[in-house]
């Protein structure tokens, strides 16, 4: 059975606190500190992007898979919605950049936040298919927000990387299930920067619908219960959906807290859930269970049943953890670094 072998996650250093935000656009702080559960989120410097993001991630994966190398790797999936280029792909840089050999397969992904969970579940299928040993997906993004738009107070950067395998495995994949209809609540047309979206309509019929619905899916599959699980990780474009969608179908908010990161963290797009996922690990302990389930605009969500094995304890420590990463060492900025990190304003040559 294919499962996590190695896991590893990246976040910015840099901060932008929701006030700052808001002041520049008169708009009202509170509403969104209360309502959407948002207090600052990560903003990427001008030298980062997905691929460095994903680079950086997949090398803690690869340190928690201890006697795995980037040369036992057969496939690279990188799942994200701000890929470098539209035209040339990130996995062939990515995979470079940590050794791997030519003789591999590599896969931009794209689906909204989905393309991580996307990533991951292809990954595993060609362990299942036994046409590899191992192989690496990643979920990252360096998300694009206009500006004013209530978008701009959530949209973050991170990127979360697993090394998939059969053997030696950190956590077993015991379910998974996909979820998805033609709901067009959020869209980036071609040549666009920023993207679009139907406002309240992203709520009900958009994420709450899907999201429930891959999760009763897969709790009816499995024959289990919310409380069978000790963790339960959510696609977060705020503070307050996933923890509403989490106690509306019995989980408790003890479950959710390791890997809800959104309220500090911000909406980092393809690498929500997945980054939770990397929270969550650091503090599972064999034998608990986790129920992960993402979410991508377009529309549909992917769930997961995983099981923590005993090697946890040995791997968990081997490199920096997603908490520490997202809680220490940070930089707060101002409105007007913000905007020149994020390239809103770009000086004339």
């Amino acid at each position: 059975m294919a499962g996590i072998v190695g896991y590893g996650a990246h976040l910015p250093r840099h901060r932008i606190k929701v006030e700052e935000i808001a002041k520049v656009w008169g708009a009202d702080a509170p509403s969104y500190k209360k309502g959407l559960m948002l207090r600052e989120k990560s903003v990427p410097p001008p030298d980062m992007d997905t691929i460095t993001l994903s680079v950086e991630a997949a090398r803690r994966a690869l340190v928690r898979a201890q006697n795995v190398n980037a040369v036992d790797i057969g496939a690279i999936y990188i799942g994200s919605e701000s890929h470098p280029y539209a035209v040339k792909p990130s996995g062939t840089t990515v995979a470079e950049a940590l050794g791997a050999t030519p003789d591999i397969h590599c896969a931009d992904f794209e689906f909204a936040c989905k393309a991580g969970s996307e990533a991951m579940y292809v990954a595993m299928s060609h362990i299942d298919a036994g046409q590899m040993d191992f192989a690496l997906a990643i979920a990252a993004d360096t998300s694009q927000g206009a500006p004013s738009d209530a978008l701009e107070f959530s949209a973050a950067a991170g990127a979360g990387a697993f090394i998939m395998g059969r053997e030696n495995l950190i956590a077993d994949c015991l379910y998974t299930h996909s979820y998805m209809t033609d709901m067009p609540d959020f869209w980036r047309r071609e040549h666009e920067f920023y993207p679009q979206h139907a406002g309240r309509f992203t709520g009900e019929e958009a994420y709450f619908a899907h999201t429930k619905g891959a999760t009763q899916a897969i709790l009816k599959k499995s024959n289990m219960k919310p409380e069978d699980f000790t963790y339960a990780v959510f696609h977060q474009p705020n503070g307050k959906f996933p923890q509403r969608v989490a106690l509306e179908q019995g989980f408790t908010q003890e479950q959710i807290d390791p890997g809800w990161l959104s309220p500090t963290l911000g909406n980092t797009y393809s690498g929500a859930s997945p980054i939770g996922l990397t929270a969550t690990l650091d503090v599972a302990k064999p034998g608990d269970m986790i129920l992960m389930c993402s979410y991508g605009s377009g529309a549909g969500s992917d769930a997961f049943i995983w099981k923590v094995t005993d090697r946890i304890d040995e791997v968990r420590d081997l490199t920096i953890k997603t908490r520490k990463l997202l809680e220490e060492n940070l930089t707060y900025i101002e409105y007007g670094t913000y905007a020149k990190f994020r390239r809103k304003i770009i000086k004339n040559a």
